[in-house]
């Protein structure tokens, strides 16, 4: 458990767990998993919703502007919402860490 946020980290859970509390994905920062991260260009992308529609851990929230854009935090990096834009707005990246 990171001391700081008191939020499970997953590298702190064991091996083959099964976390059986209702909620409890809220608390991890399943973020860390990724390698690869999406990175928008709003010069192309059209607001058109696909990257919230497929993104399969709903990571993707709407800004005031009506850009969608992804909550790191969350994100594991799986380019589907890369694959799946229209417009190819969306590049995968190298995580920086």
């Amino acid at each position: 458990m990171a001391k700081e946020t008191g939020i499970v980290r997953w590298k702190d859970l064991a091996l083959g767990c099964t976390l059986m509390e209702p909620g409890t994905a809220a608390e991890l920062k399943t973020g860390d998993w990724r390698s690869m991260r999406p990175v928008t260009n709003r010069e192309l992308c059209i607001k058109c919703g696909q990257c919230y529609i497929f993104c399969p851990d709903m990571v993707y929230s709407r800004t005031a502007e009506g850009y969608y854009e992804a909550n790191y935090y969350y994100c594991k990096g799986c380019g589907i919402c890369a694959r799946e834009c229209p417009k190819d707005a969306i590049q995968m990246v190298q995580e920086e860490k």
